[in-house]
């Protein structure tokens, strides 16, 4: 049987590519659609200005006339002048458990990376932090958040025998509520308020929220500009990204932390798990999608720790147990049971290591694959 691959070029072609994974995912329990809407729009040029300086094409398989895999590719300019590494990300990569799929889709990435005169791939990687990073390697059987991905079991096993070896790994906790604040977190956070001269800011309204937003963004550029994979948003980026996430934030669960001047110095999002209510709407928000957003916002008894940031002069001075310790007392108050954490890289122990205060469990592994583009697979 052969394998024919078709470059995406239509909107038909693009609606089918957005969709494969609907089909290919329908008997399982664990997998969290995307928005269909979002996630149309983050493939096109016109609508995500990532593209700006990310170059992408993306591709679909077909064995005897049925579609059977997807795969994008990305070369982003911004990454490789930054980190001086040429390498194409390969991206949306999804496929039946048929190394024919995997291999024909891997090759014709690598074909393309070669055009764009790139020395390896590595991936799964998206166009910035805020897309879909890594390929599940632990925790099949747990859902993920709406900000992390999922994939079937094999699909590690298609990266080893194509010769990919890993580049990095994300882990993700579950971290229980506890019955109060851990002493030596909320012992920490007065000393370090009082002693930077800063103080916890806590919005009671989204209007309220607003004016920090851009603050919030600055944040992130200034604390994740050494994590591997960051570069820095764009305005343009940053505008899409308030819109997109600031009708599902509770301003409850947002923490800022402000110096003298009302800077913000720091700040952590957290958000209401909207996995079930995801998997419920199946990716669209009407004509009844989000009357269960809305019944997962209210009353939550899981949250997803969605953001962190604190810019790089207040970085280990134990700023994070501060905002940490108001988190927690506000998922008390809350009667919240558990929190997931998202995606860390297993080299950020800083972070990793707030959570033996915590009862919290190490259960998703997801992982970055590379390789050279100088031979087929």
């Amino acid at each position: 049987m052969t394998i024919e691959i078709k470059e995406v070029k239509t909107n038909k072609d693009l609606k089918n590519f957005v969709l494969f994974p609907f089909s290919h995912y329908r008997d399982n329990d664990f997998w969290v659609p995307p928005l269909i809407k979002n996630e149309i729009h983050s493939l096109r040029p016109d609508k995500n200005p990532a593209f700006d300086y990310c170059n992408a094409r993306f591709w679909l398989a077909y064995k005897n006339n049925r579609l059977v895999g997807r795969i994008g590719g990305i070369y982003n300019e911004k990454f490789i002048a930054k980190w001086n590494i040429n390498f194409s990300n390969f991206t949306r990569f999804d496929f039946t458990d048929d190394k024919e799929v995997s291999g024909a889709l891997l090759e014709k990435v690598r074909q393309w990376s070669l055009k764009q005169g790139a020395e390896g791939m590595h991936g799964p990687l998206g166009f910035t932090n805020f897309d879909q990073q890594g390929m599940l390697i632990k925790g099949f059987e747990e859902v993920p958040t709406i900000a992390s991905v999922y994939n079937f079991d094999y699909y590690p096993r298609h990266m080893e025998h194509f010769g990919f070896e890993k580049e990095i790994d994300y882990v993700e906790y579950e971290v229980k509520s506890p019955e109060k604040i851990p002493e030596k977190a909320e012992r920490l956070s007065q000393i370090v308020l009082k002693r930077f001269h800063l103080r916890l800011f806590k919005a009671k309204s989204k209007k309220e929220l607003l004016p920090y937003a851009e603050q919030i963004f600055d944040v992130v550029n200034k604390s994740y500009r050494d994590i591997f994979y960051a570069v820095e948003l764009s305005k343009k980026q940053i505008e899409i990204f308030k819109k997109q996430y600031l009708s599902y934030i509770d301003p409850d669960f947002v923490s800022l932390v402000l110096d003298k001047n009302d800077n913000v110095v720091g700040f952590a999002i957290i958000m209401a798990s909207l996995s079930e209510a995801f998997q419920k709407a199946g990716g669209r928000l009407f004509p009844f999608g989000f009357i269960h957003i809305l019944r997962a916002l209210k009353n939550p008894k899981k949250l997803d720790l969605y953001l962190v940031g604190i810019i790089p002069e207040y970085q280990n001075k134990g700023v994070n147990a501060a905002i940490m310790a108001d988190l927690t007392q506000t998922a008390l108050q809350k009667g919240i049971q558990t929190t997931e954490t998202n995606s860390e890289l297993e080299t950020n122990k800083k972070v990793q290591a707030f959570w033996r205060y915590y009862d919290a469990r190490l259960h998703k592994r997801k992982r970055v694959y590379k390789r050279a583009v100088s031979s087929s697979f």
